[in-house]
């Protein structure tokens, strides 16, 4: 009995031990499955928490190694396994280091995805031209690399992506910890910036990474705020048409149809005329509240999704050309709706089918000819003097104050573009105040520059490729993203 006993101390001390061991290591990789189809080979990691990881292929696109960091795997079946793709496995282990080597078969590509409950990356290997056409124009050339300085103090890395398109990899230290930042530099002789609707229309909620696949772009940064429902907050014009309003008058972005940058601050000015009877807009392209008209146009989709306690007017070709008291009305896609409650409800109530309609938006002067907007904010950076614009235009308190993952864009004295994200909230990154970050993209080289939507949202994608550390420990689904393609 007496050993018996011992044994099962002694075994309960080794469980002991081994879960320490996987606790110290802080995630923990339980298994690893394979399946090989008609698209792609799949690897799922299964982990429980999501862990820092990079991807890297070899010059030669003929090995991709999975480095995870912090990770135990003690009593991880290391099978091997392979597929149409992937030739081959291996594995190697050093501490709670745990790096895993795919040998992939000639002209293969791959991505990386995760997911965050239950907790799993998914490597997706895949043929180059079956992927997006974007990784084909961007092939590394690292054309200037210094390495972080021993003593840890700084560390600067320049890589050019394609010609005129430089990643930018920036870390240092303070009294506080570690600051890292990432940035692209795109040429404005050969590249232009885009924003892009998630899913492609309002409300709708997308990763970075999605959009940038989608739109095929060659580098994608996240930019406005919204609401979780997917509603643009700020004042958001994409491709001519108006997709968000606000009232509050605040910075924004955007390009001329030439493709020159405008910088400034926007408000909106809505009318709808329908027959005689003229009201103010309360918004476009967002949930209709009390009181309110809202616009509803193509980019929110096919209909208006709201409740029956309004009227609505559908407005085609200078004219309505229906009216519907049961809402949820189809939106024409050569017209709008008109969308109205309460005392809005009740000015337009003589409106009959075939009156006229006129809808006036005015952005101002400087905003009425650019056909792509992001009314984000504050402004960061105006002529290469730091002018953090955060109290004039009434942000809330977790946006001004304190240290955070932060996004923005802006332009350097050549006129390139430069978009950028400083990670924030872990170890890699404590995050910066708006001032530090104003300062940081100047350092970079902006002398214009304007704060977009951070914390668990800033992430920068270049060639489809998460470049930093997502605070939420994944991607965020974001409203918007400002894209950088090929002129």
């Amino acid at each position: 009995m007496k050993s018996a006993s011992r044994i099962s101390v002694l075994l309960l001390a080794l469980m002991i031990m081994f879960e320490s061991f996987a606790l110290a290591a802080g995630v923990r990789l339980s298994g690893i499955r394979f399946h090989s189809g008609s698209k792609h080979d799949r690897v799922v990691f299964d982990l429980s928490k999501l862990p820092k990881y990079e991807a890297n292929l070899s010059a030669d696109g003929r090995e991709l190694t999975l480095d995870l960091a912090d990770v135990s795997a003690t009593g991880l079946a290391r099978a091997n396994f392979h597929g149409s793709r992937i030739q081959s496995v291996k594995y190697q282990v050093e501490g709670d280091r745990v790096k895993v080597t795919f040998a992939l078969k000639e002209g293969m590509t791959y991505k990386v995805d995760t997911l965050k409950n239950p907790s799993r990356l998914l490597v997706d290997v895949l043929p180059g031209k079956a992927a997006s056409t974007k990784n084909d124009a961007i092939k590394l050339n690292p054309i200037r690399v210094k390495p972080a300085n021993p003593s840890g103090s700084s560390g600067l890395e320049k890589t050019e992506m394609a010609p005129g398109l430089t990643r930018i990899k920036y870390s240092y230290h303070d009294k506080d910890g570690k600051v890292t930042a990432y940035f692209v530099e795109a040429d404005n002789t050969k590249y232009t910036v885009k924003p892009a609707l998630a899913r492609g229309q309002v409300p709708g909620r997308e990763t970075v990474s999605g959009i940038s696949d989608r739109y095929q772009a060659l580098a994608a940064v996240n930019a406005s705020y919204f609401a979780l429902s997917g509603d643009i907050l700020g004042v958001t014009k994409i491709d001519g048409l108006v997709t968000g309003t606000t009232y509050i008058t605040r910075s924004a972005f955007g390009t001329t149809a030439q493709g020159k940058p405008v910088f400034g601050t926007i408000n909106y000015d809505g009318q709808v005329k329908l027959g005689n009877i003229s009201q103010g807009v309360s918004g476009v392209d967002c949930e209709r509240g009390e009181n309110n008209l809202i616009i509803y146009n193509r980019a929110y989709g096919s209909r208006t999704g709201t409740n029956e306690y309004g009227v609505e007017y559908v407005v085609r070709g200078g004219k309505v050309t229906a009216i519907n008291e049961r809402g949820n009305s189809a939106i024409p896609t050569d017209g709008c709706v008109i969308s109205v409650h309460g005392t809005a409800a009740s000015y337009f109530a003589p409106v009959r089918v075939g009156d006229p309609a006129v809808i006036t938006e005015n952005l101002g002067q400087q905003w009425n000819n650019c056909p792509n907007i992001l009314g984000v904010g504050p402004r960061l950076l105006t002529s290469g003097k730091v002018t953090v614009t955060a109290a004039e235009e009434q942000f809330p308190g977790d946006i001004r104050y304190g240290r955070a993952p932060r996004s923005a864009v802006g332009v350097t004295k050549e006129g390139h573009f430069l978009l950028g994200v400083v990670d924030g909230r872990q170890a890699v990154s404590h995050g910066l105040t708006l001032t530090e970050w104003a300062n940081l993209m100047k350092k970079m080289g902006a002398v214009d520059a304007i704060n977009f939507d951070g914390g668990g949202s800033s992430e920068l994608v270049i060639g489809g490729q998460i470049q930093n550390s997502p605070s939420d420990g994944s991607e965020r689904p974001v409203g918007t993203a400002l894209m950088v393609m090929k002129k």
